[in-house]
């Protein structure tokens, strides 16, 4: 077990922090052929004080299904360094525009937009090179890339990203709509939201499973976990966007209504957003009964989504 069952969650997730944080820094000691700029890009990018939720789940995945955790770090850096990849590329003035991440200048701001671009672009590929020379068996590894490139790609994490830059109000005011205005908007953001961030999360969770030699079941229920708590997520990001505290968050926040954007508490509202989210990550858990008590970290970590601050 990674930890005892007395440790809060916060004290387990820290913990993993360090011992992630640790394993990133090994795999970004590039040789003499990289250009320096870009490295010091590549590294500010993915080694700043980010939450290092997505590869805890990793973690935490293998944890559940009696894998050892260890063998799960490759596959959990993989897991980061796509994301990393995708802040820096979504922080694009050409994206979302921001010139604030994990409450320091995004990496186009630091350094400039072409190696901001570059530096995304190594992480990308520095993950599947990670999960291939990393990950054993060779067929387990083969099956992480594919996993990590179907929820990186163009009908996920990419794809979504391509509808939330169209789905601002005005987009998608001419969309059909039901008799109270909201149910086909809620679909349409919904279905972003899936892709962008749930594909990742229920990515990490298979990745974890994969490692730990989980079977067709357990696999089932840790990507039914990641469906729901991906979309809790989202409607936490979205709320902390509205009432959110910049300094804790480490970025701008109210950003997303100052955009026209489509987001959970513009459509539904604080109240009926925030009772979705309780009602998903009840859903989450349910899904994760069937681990007994080694999905004890599983549990505590929705819980914990569903109370950041940040």
């Amino acid at each position: 077990m990674l930890q005892t069952r007395s440790t809060s969650i916060t004290q387990h997730i820290d913990q993993l922090r360090g011992q992630i944080n640790e394993a990133l820094s090994s795999f970004v000691q590039f040789d003499q052929d990289c250009p320096e700029r870009l490295r010091e890009a590549i590294r500010y990018s993915l080694l700043g004080s980010g939450k290092r939720l997505r590869p805890a789940l990793v973690l935490m995945a293998a944890e559940a299904c009696g894998g050892d955790a260890t063998a799960a770090m490759p596959a959990a850096c993989a897991v980061e360094m796509v994301h990393a990849y995708s802040l820096v590329h979504d922080d694009l003035p050409a994206m979302d525009d921001d010139d604030l991440r994990r409450g320091r200048p995004t990496c186009h701001k630091q350094f400039d937009e072409a190696t901001a671009i570059l530096a995304g672009d190594a992480l990308l590929a520095l993950a599947f090179q990670t999960l291939a020379e990393n990950v054993r068996p060779p067929d387990v590894a083969a099956e992480c890339c594919a996993t990590l490139a179907r929820a990186a790609g163009a009908s996920a994490l990419v794809g979504g990203q391509a509808d939330d830059l169209a789905g601002t109000q005005g987009a998608t005011a001419g969309l059909p709509s039901s008799a109270d205005g909201t149910s086909d908007l809620l679909d349409s953001l919904q279905h972003i939201h899936a892709r962008k961030t749930g594909a990742m999360f229920i990515a990490s969770l298979r990745l974890g499973g994969l490692a730990a030699g989980a079977n067709a079941e357990q696999l089932e229920a840790l990507e039914a976990f990641g469906r729901a708590l991906g979309l809790a997520f989202q409607i936490t990001d979205d709320l902390l966007d509205v009432r959110g505290d910049e300094a804790a968050l480490g970025k701008r926040v109210q950003k997303d209504s100052g955009r026209g954007k489509l987001t959970f508490p513009g459509l539904l509202g604080i109240e009926e957003s925030r009772r979705r989210a309780e009602q998903l990550i009840d859903e989450a858990i349910q899904a994760v009964n069937i681990f007994g008590p080694a999905a004890s970290n599983l549990e505590a970590l929705a819980r914990f989504v569903l109370e950041r601050n940040r």
